[in-house]
């Protein structure tokens, strides 16, 4: 969430950057509060003091008859007070939560996502001399995917991999580590983009599937249920990427300077409902309810969170282009990037069944926002204490590129070749 102080300080921006983003938030009324709460705090911290000062001048005897009645007022007019409190403090909360992070300057504005804006196109489209196929024919021809058996045990919209689809993903799933592991392929990325940041590697991670009702909502992240999956009897949901649960990993803590940047590369299991996706979405294994992930996660100062997360962008397109895929890459408009973020960015990848782009890969700079909740800080060299900032990006959403990859290498046979990138790692041919 944002720091109330900002909202004090510029009340008419963060009214109007919140309207930008399609966030309908009162911002009047959220100070009237904010004033409201501070009075009764104000005036309970006094009572407190008089207690503790009442308190003090009874400890060498008895108290006298006038001290226990002055005793008994202060407490009762206490216990007033903070009735009074508890519901103003709720209600505050409620809306200071529902208040939106402020997009960055160069984010456009925008009413929707027709309003985002492509920065660049890469890679030729390829070109077949035949009607290229989808993945979910692919799927069927060479035996990789079978949603029919899978609906059967799970319902609509899961799917069993199998053969060498399996092996791809998880011929991917090495070669990933190993780029975002290798300092001197992290460097070259670096020069190559004009960025100013360290070459530290990704350390991997494999976090919780479920996640506390209480932290997942502490992440900004949590959607309803008819969006993420809640377990019917225990407070936990399951994960519906593996950001979700990594963002917490430093929850109430105190980093040192000097450990930072923290970065992270979590592999894990995504559950969504994707309510509402209809058409060729429903095909195949674009959008399931059910997918694995490989998520980068950074843990940074407020000075290098902007160009962590040009980095991670930098990281996605080589990862891309490496596989020889022709993508774009988008600049997110404000009612896009979404409630928690200040900076958003997707890259879009050719689909030739589709005969369009379609995102494979977000990026989201969240400075302190998220932090500000799970009260992740930082101690710097100076002694000073502050709050952390995170940044988040995709690395592959597995079914998604596993499509990509099918549809754009796939031949007039139904058959499908892999990308040069990967031949050593899946030590087959297909």
């Amino acid at each position: 969430m944002l720091d109330i102080q900002f909202i004090r300080d510029n009340r008419e921006l963060v009214q109007e950057k919140s309207a930008q983003k399609q966030v309908t938030v009162d911002i009047a009324h959220l100070l009237g509060l904010d004033e409201r709460r501070r009075g009764l705090l104000g005036q309970v911290e006094d009572l407190r003091q008089k207690r503790n000062e009442l308190a003090s001048s009874s400890k060498s005897g008895r108290p006298s008859d006038e001290q226990i009645v002055r005793g008994r007022e202060l407490k009762e007019e206490l216990s007033r007070l903070e009735a009074g409190l508890e519901p103003v403090e709720v209600e505050f909360i409620k809306l200071l939560k529902q208040v939106p992070n402020m997009p960055v300057d160069d984010v456009p504005v925008g009413a929707s996502e027709d309003e985002n804006v492509v920065v660049k196109t890469v890679g030729d489209i390829p070109k077949f001399d035949f009607e290229p196929k989808s993945d979910a024919e692919l799927g069927v021809t060479g035996d990789y995917i079978d949603k029919e058996r899978a609906a059967i045990v799970a319902g609509s919209r899961f799917a069993y991999l199998k053969g060498d689809l399996v092996r791809l993903q998880f011929a991917l799933i090495q070669w990933v580590m190993d780029v975002l592991g290798d300092e001197a392929t992290l460097q070259k990325i670096i020069e190559d983009n004009q960025l100013q940041v360290t070459a530290k590697p990704f350390v991997p991670v494999l976090p919780p599937p479920m996640i506390r009702t209480d932290v997942y909502e502490a992440t900004a992240r949590l959607d309803s249920e008819e969006v993420t999956y809640k377990l019917a009897d225990d407070d936990l949901w399951l994960n519906a990427s593996a950001e979700h649960s990594l963002a917490p990993f430093y929850m109430n803590e105190i980093l040192d300077e000097a450990q930072l940047p923290i970065r992270y590369l979590g592999y894990g299991t995504a559950f969504r409902r994707e309510a509402g996706t209809y058409g060729k979405d429903m095909e195949g294994i674009f959008r399931l309810h059910h997918f694995d992930k490989l998520e980068m996660v950074v843990f940074s100062t407020a000075e290098t969170s902007l160009s962590e997360h040009l980095f991670m962008v930098a990281i996605q397109e080589y990862l891309t282009g490496a596989l020889g895929l022709p993508y774009r890459v988008v600049l997110k408009c404000t009612a896009d990037i979404g409630k928690p973020n200040a900076r958003g960015v997707d890259i879009d990848t050719w689909m030739p069944s589709q005969q369009k782009y379609r995102e494979t890969h977000t990026a989201d700079l969240m400075t302190d926002y998220q932090a500000r909740r799970l009260k992740t800080r930082v101690r710097r060299a100076d002694g000073q204490v502050e709050l952390v900032h995170n940044n988040d990006a995709t690395a592959f959403a597995m079914s998604r590129i596993l499509k990509a990859i099918m549809e754009n290498y796939q031949n007039d046979d139904g058959s499908f070749r892999i990308p040069e990138i990967l031949k050593p790692y899946m030590r087959r041919e297909l």
